[in-house]
């Protein structure tokens, strides 16, 4: 089955929950990568939209807060200050990715493998920045 296959059947509630359980352990052990250790989740403040992404306002143990991105595009964090609130996030990580693969494109892409990660990070900075325009998604979701 394709993923527009998968886009065009609803995900059960079952399947949801797995989705953002492992999207969220997904931007854990990213964090932790990073040197950031967990807290808490500000749950209110995070926003899931299965299969495609879940941005996630994270409390580290430093004191310090966290967007954190995961789902079917690159897994990444920035600062909370970066952004005030879910929908900015999105749109601070669009202009971070596009910025990181006209970096690359500058640099020389070398191989196939490069190719393919800068043709990803360009799509999914599309998609991130037509979520954060549709107006209609976030005036559906809870304040």
């Amino acid at each position: 089955m394709d993923k527009q296959q998968q886009a065009a059947e609803p995900m059960t509630e079952q399947q949801v929950s797995e989705w953002v359980r492992a999207q969220f352990q997904k931007a854990n052990l990213f964090l932790a990568e990073q040197g950031v250790v967990m807290d808490s989740v500000a749950v209110q403040e995070s926003r899931y939209l299965p299969p495609f992404v879940a941005i996630w306002k994270i409390n580290g143990i430093d004191r310090k807060s966290y967007w954190a991105i995961s789902g079917d595009l690159p897994t990444d964090v920035m600062a909370f200050g970066s952004a005030a609130n879910p929908r900015e996030a999105l749109r601070a990580f669009s202009f971070r990715w596009q910025a990181q693969a006209q970096q690359l494109i500058d640099t020389g892409i070398r191989d196939q493998t490069g190719a393919d990660y800068v043709k990803l990070l360009i799509n999914r900075a599309e998609q991130l920045y037509q979520l954060f325009e549709a107006d209609d998604f976030w005036n559906s979701q809870p304040a």
